[in-house]
């Protein structure tokens, strides 16, 4: 392709999106640029006795040797490198009354769903998350029940069950996307540090999958491979196998939906070196960093609640002060009764995962945490850092991935961001059940002991108290303009997805919905003509949009929304632009030449003008002349 024609097509995209991009713009000045922090575990080199505790390996190796691993330019470690960041994406929050149903927020889309997912206790309700006067994000969780119709795995059928909690989920999905970069957000964690029960979370997830639609991520999570191999081949969804493209996709290249955890935090009150974490230096609270990845190592392999023995887990990774390699948790079996083969499309995913000591203080004010994604390409096998208030938690380097002889590598598929409070039975709630208790039934509003006893001690008080309220601050996104491979946008020219999700639409939306994501309502929300300040009831205010006499918001240019309270946001450049008629080079008939067609046109004009006369013609009598009327009286 010609460079002139490149660099019009460019301007083109750029032209068409002339204004628009994701900058909240209450951002401030001074944290519209970042570096990139430096890798320090922060150990001293001389730890005492009492820092060291001793290992046990896993007590279960295998004898299968791992499959080869695909040959990649290796990285030398640290991967740190002074560049400056600038800021493609933020939210700050401040505009209070915000809120996140489907069709509301151009950035962020609240679910109205049931959580099918990880043995999941509440349902996502969109009214549990909202703005406050503060200019914070609120997450709310609360003991409040919802009946929903629910799929029996066992008896293969629906059935009604009723949730006993109710909490939020936001997602970015096909909205904004980013590969490569730094994300960092501003957040004070929900509940007490010290009672077990909730989880908080905030994570990247590849767009091919929508979290909690499932049928979405079959196959699909948490995919990062891009070699050919027998696992990709049966277990793999979108495989380089493939020697035919479809969906826009390119041929040879493996997809996916790869999870970065930023944090999963687990309250609670069992300390490091007894019970669940007896061979860990990490008790509750504690926040788990992880990169979920598939295919992981099939057989050789760590067991939960052990250390790794030689060559059972990946190199290249490094934790900072306070943090321990997550023993308890290296992933999942991935195994789906539907499909016609279970036995050759079962898959091992991996979680390569760091737990970081908490306390008290981060559940009581803001903290800021950190996550810097360096992309993979053929010079490079890129990176994963995680921090907490600028100190390290965890560093992958993507070397040490390439080469764990699985063919994973560090995620290349744009992702978006997910914030979640979720209530589950398979998180900080007892291992054992108490005495005499079947843990079955969770309901903290139920006078029965079966119904309470399987909880954490003062799980329920603290939920009948005040629900507690996961706050953010601000959430930004930073890329280095000089990288490539660093790109803003759900559908990239190296990994596209909007072709595929339109292609299996019923797989990212409910069975009632129209599609999975509705257009964005701007305006038309009920206001007060006499309301004032900033709130739904004015609009915004004066500088976001206009109450009219008749009760109806109009908002202005910039801001959207029914109330006018969200700042417009769109990609800068539109790389995948919907397909018309006209792209596959169609152009309907031409049945009869112009001078023919206008030729035509003047001849029905004039038979239309003669038809009018004659019809004004046909009741004119003719007047009798006055002199034959005069002889006629005579």
């Amino acid at each position: 392709m010609p460079l002139l024609f490149k660099a019009l097509v460019l301007q083109v995209l750029l032209i068409s999106n002339c204004g628009a991009d994701w900058i909240d713009p209450d951002t401030p000045e001074h944290v519209k640029t970042t570096t990139p922090l430096t890798v320090d575990p922060g150990f001293k080199k001389n730890p005492s006795p009492q820092q060291e505790y001793p290992r046990e390996h896993t007590k279960y190796p295998t004898t299968a040797a791992p499959t080869t691993s695909p040959t990649f330019k290796p990285t030398p470690y640290p991967t740190y490198q002074s560049h400056t960041y600038e800021l493609v994406f933020s939210e700050e929050f401040n505009v209070p009354g915000r809120t996140f149903e489907d069709g509301v927020d151009p950035r962020w889309t609240a679910l109205d769903k049931n959580d099918y997912t990880n043995d999941a206790l509440h349902y996502y309700a969109p009214e549990n998350a909202e703005t406050d006067e503060h200019g914070h994000l609120v997450i709310r969780t609360e003991a409040k029940d919802t009946d929903v119709v629910g799929f029996d795995d066992i008896n293969g059928t629906k059935t009604r069950v009723t949730k006993h909690f109710r909490s939020a989920m936001l997602q970015s999905w096909n909205k904004f996307c980013f590969t490569g970069g730094i994300i960092e957000a501003e957040v004070e964690l929900p509940g007490k540090h010290n009672v077990g029960g909730l989880w908080p979370a905030l994570w990247l997830l590849g767009n091919l999958a929508r979290h909690t639609y499932v049928g979405s991520s079959e196959h699909v999570w948490p995919w990062s491979s891009g070699v050919c191999t027998a696992t990709s081949f049966n277990a793999q969804h979108i495989s380089a196998c493939r020697e035919v493209g479809h969906y826009g996709m390119k041929p040879g290249v493996g997809r996916g939906s790869p999870e970065i955890d930023i944090f999963e935090v687990q309250p609670g009150d069992v300390k490091a070196n007894t019970g669940p974490f007896l061979r860990t230096t990490v008790g509750q609270p504690f926040m788990s960093a992880s990169f979920q990845v598939a295919p992981g190592r099939p057989t050789y392999r760590p067991g939960p609640g052990f250390w790794p023995g030689p060559g059972q887990w990946y190199t290249g990774l490094l934790g900072g002060q306070n943090t321990s390699l997550n023993i308890g948790f290296y992933g999942n079996y991935n195994f789906f009764r539907s499909d016609p083969h279970p036995g050759k499309s079962a898959y091992w995913s991996d979680a390569i995962s760091y737990n970081r000591q908490l306390e008290a203080k981060h559940f009581n004010g803001s903290h800021t945490y950190r996550l810097e994604w360096d992309v993979p390409t053929e010079e490079k096998d890129g990176y994963l850092h995680w921090f907490l208030d600028g100190d390290l938690i965890l560093a992958i380097n993507g070397t040490g991935v390439a080469t764990g002889g699985t063919g994973s590598e560090i995620s290349s598929e744009p992702s978006y961001i997910v914030l979640n409070t979720a209530v589950s039975s398979q998180w900080g709630f007892p291992l054992e059940c108490p005495e005499g208790c079947e843990c079955k039934h969770y309901d903290c509003h139920s006078a029965d002991f079966a119904d309470q006893c399987g909880f954490s001690p003062g799980f329920c008080e603290m939920m009948l108290d005040e629900p507690p309220q996961y706050k953010v601050n601000s959430i930004r996104v930073y890329q280095n303009p000089d990288f490539e491979e660093q790109k803003v946008g759900c559908s990239t020219p190296e990994r596209p997805t909007r072709r595929y999700i339109e292609g299996h639409e019923k797989l990212y939306k409910r069975e009632f919905d129209d599609r999975p994501l509705k257009a964005i309502q701007r305006g038309r929300g009920y206001c007060n003509p006499r309301a004032t300040g900033v709130s739904r009831d004015s609009c915004g205010g004066p500088d976001r949009g206009t109450c009219t006499k008749g009760s109806v918001c109009e908002c202005k240019e910039g801001w959207t929304g029914p109330h006018c309270l969200a700042a417009d946001a769109h990609d800068p450049i539109a790389w995948d632009i919907p397909d018309k008629i006209s792209d596959v080079g169609f152009v309907p008939p031409s049945l009869f030449p112009r001078g023919l067609l206008v030729g035509l046109f003047l001849v029905a004009v004039i038979l239309l003008m003669a038809v009018q006369l004659r019809t004004r013609l046909r009741g004119w009598q003719p007047i009798p002349d006055v002199d034959q009327k005069v002889r006629g009286f005579s």
